[in-house]
């Protein structure tokens, strides 16, 4: 029977990817010497928030996911980030894989919000394998699948994540509304001939904190 185990290694930005992504390196060692003919690999990647440190201003973007910091002993809870299926090819003693890793950039998912968060640092990963392995012992297919147990811990670099984002939305973020509220937007911004959507928030932001400065 195959013996495996999991490394995570590096990571990087695909710059040229269609949609943000990074890659992560993977190390996949078979430790008993027997060959591997494939692996149909599965990767659950989870966030987990308790495995580092958090600025001021870090914590108050985290508000809205994790509560006052008071509370973050019961609040700071693993984030699920997302799942991935990859193909390994046949390998002796180990073999190295990139996996690519596609993400959403949407602001309304937890994981979106948590590392837009962070300012600089490493992202605690942790990533769950299971699959199934195809090997030949005395030529026969032998078939078994990936323990559960298996797993591997990652810290990814905030800018690894930066720079993947950066490569498609250059200082920019994503909000998602319903219609009728960017209809209102829309009337609004006709009706004042804001040239941008930028200026347009940025002046009912400043009709909101003048409103609330005029209240008695």
């Amino acid at each position: 029977m195959a013996e495996l185990s999991f490394d995570c290694i590096g990571a990087r930005a695909e710059r040229y990817a269609v949609v943000p992504s990074f890659s992560l390196t993977l190390r996949i060692s078979e430790t008993t010497g027997e060959r591997v003919d494939a692996i149909v690999l599965r990767c659950q990647i989870r966030i987990e928030p308790v495995r580092r440190r958090y600025t001021d201003a870090e914590a108050e973007r985290l508000n809205d996911l994790f509560g006052e910091t008071q509370r973050w002993s019961d609040t700071l809870k693993p984030l699920q980030f997302t799942l991935l299926t990859a193909m390994v090819p046949s390998f002796t003693g180990s073999t190295e894989l990139d996996l690519p890793v596609p993400f959403s950039y949407d602001l309304e998912i937890a994981a979106t919000r948590y590392f837009s968060a962070l300012d600089s640092g490493e992202i605690p990963l942790l990533m769950l394998f299971s699959g199934t392995i195809f090997a030949r012992v005395d030529g026969r297919l032998q078939v078994q699948q990936v323990p559960w147990s298996k797993e591997a811990s990652f810290r990814l670099p905030v800018s690894v994540w930066r720079d993947s984002v950066n490569a498609h939305f250059p200082n920019s973020a994503w909000i998602r509304m319903s219609r009728d509220t960017l209809d209102e937007l829309i009337r609004f911004k006709n009706r004042t001939a804001i040239p941008t959507w930028d200026a347009t928030l940025l002046a009912l932001l400043a009709g909101a904190s003048q409103e609330s400065e005029d209240q008695p």
